[in-house]
C-alpha cells in the first residue's frame, strides 16, 4: 500500500529551529520525526511513502541516501507553488501514478493509531473516504467532526465545522491528520488547484454519503507547536508510546558527572558542562550548555553561555545565550514574522 505524507509546511510556529532543519526533519527522541512517522505507517502496510513537499527535497534525501527509510521507499513530489492540502495530495499522487486505495497522513502528526484498522474499516463500508477522529478537551480550537459513531468508533461524517465557538462543537471529534482515500477522490482535488482537504474536498464527499469517521483513544499529538514538540520528545521517557522510546541521554554526548539531567533528552554530540542543571528540556544534537546554568522547559539546539538561565524557550542552531543571561518564554534568534 503506498502513502501520501504532508510536509510541505515552513514550521513557522517553530522557528528558530526550523532556520536549519525542515519541521519533519527535527528529531523525536533523536530520530527525524518523518521516520517515527514512515515506521508507524509500516507497521500498517505501507511499502511505499510519497513525500509531498513545498520545497527542495535535499535534506530528506540527504537523512535517506539509498531512497529507503527501513523496509519502506521513498518518492519526492515537490510542488512548484503551495497548492495547500489537497492540491499537494493530488501533486503527489500524479506524479507517483497512484491508483488503488491510499492513506494520507500530516507529517506532524504523531500517533499510535493501527493504520490497518483504519484501512480495513473503510474497506468494510465500501467508503469513499475515511478519517481517524481523535476526542480533545478544547474542540474549538480544531475542525470538529459532525458525527454519531457507534460502539466501535465508527459512523458517517454529518458535516465539519472549523473552529465553533466554545459551547457550539457538535461533537469533541476532531480530524486527527490519518486519512485513507479512494482514488476517484482525486477528481475532486483540481490538478495545479490551491485547495484544502478538509474546507474544499471533505464536504463533498460528505455530500455524497462516502465520508466515514474512525474514532480511537491511542496517542496523539500535533508536534508541530513548541510546547507539543517538547512533549512528544518527553512522552518517548514515559512509556505512554506504545511502540516508541529512546535514551535519555545519546550515546555520543558529552555530560559531565555533575550535571544534573532530569525528565531530559541530551541529543548526539551534544555538551553539557559541569554542573549544569536539565529539567524537563530538550537538548537537540549538537548543542551546548555551559558550566553552572540551568534549562528548564526549553529545546536547545545552539550555545547556552555558563551560569545562563533558559526557561520556556527555544534557541536555534546559531543562537546563543550569552554567559549570566536570563531568558524566560523567549526564542534566541528571535524569529522573523515572515
Amino acid at each position: 500500500m503506498r502513502a501520501v505524507v504532508l510536509v510541505g509546511g515552513f514550521g513557522t510556529r517553530l522557528r528558530p529551529l526550523t532556520y536549519s532543519t525542515p519541521k519533519p526533519m527535527l528529531p523525536i527522541g533523536g530520530r527525524p520525526m518523518i521516520a517515527r512517522l514512515i515506521d508507524r505507517l509500516a507497521r500498517g502496510g505501507v511499502t511505499e511513502v510519497v513525500l509531498a513537499l513545498g520545497f527542495k527535497p535535499e535534506p530528506f534525501i540527504e537523512a535517506f541516501p539509498d531512497g529507503r527509510c527501513g523496509d519502506v521507499t521513498l518518492t519526492y513530489a515537490v510542488e512548484p507553488e503551495p497548492l495547500d492540502t489537497a492540491g499537494a495530495i493530488r501533486f503527489a499522487a500524479d506524479q507517483a501514478g497512484i491508483d488503488d486505495t491510499f492513506i494520507v497522513a500530516n507529517g506532524d502528526v504523531l500517533t499510535d493509531l493501527d493504520v490497518s484498522h483504519l484501512v480495513a474499516t473503510h474497506r468494510r463500508l465500501a467508503a469513499d473516504a475515511t478519517i481517524h477522529l481523535i476526542a480533545v478537551d478544547d474542540p474549538s480550537s480544531f475542525g470538529v467532526v459532525d458525527i454519531t459513531v457507534d460502539g466501535h468508533g465508527v459512523g458517517p461524517v454529518r458535516a465539519f465545522v472549523e473552529k465553533p465557538a466554545p459551547g457550539t462543537e457538535p461533537s469533541n471529534l476532531i480530524s486527527a491528520g490519518t486519512y485513507v482515500l479512494e482514488p476517484s477522490m482525486l477528481s475532486l482535488m483540481p490538478a495545479g488547484v490551491k485547495s484544502s482537504i478538509e474546507r474544499d474536498v471533505f464536504p463533498k464527499i460528505v455530500a455524497g454519503g462516502g465520508l466515514y469517521g474512525v474514532a480511537t483513544d491511542d496517542y496523539w499529538i500535533d508536534a508541530g507547536r513548541p510546547e507539543l514538540y517538547l512533549a512528544a520528545n518527553l512522552d518517548l521517557l514515559s512509556g505512554v508510546r506504545r511502540f516508541d522510546e529512546c535514551a535519555p541521554i545519546d550515546a555520543t554526548a558529552e555530560v559531565d558527572a555533575s550535571a544534573l539531567v532530569r525528565n531530559s533528552i541530551v541529543g548526539a554530540a551534544a555538551r553539557i558542562a559541569r554542573d549544569a542543571r536539565i529539567i524537563d528540556s530538550v537538548i537537540l544534537p549538537g548543542a551546548v550548555v555551559g558550566a553552572g546554568s540551568c534549562i528548564e522547559r526549553s529545546l536547545v539546539m545552539g550555545v547556552v553561555g555558563a551560569g545562563a538561565t533558559v526557561i520556556g524557550s527555544m534557541i536555534g542552531a546559531e543562537g546563543r545565550v550569552d554567559d549570566g543571561v536570563r531568558l524566560v518564554d523567549g526564542a534566541v534568534p528571535e524569529p522573523s514574522l515572515t
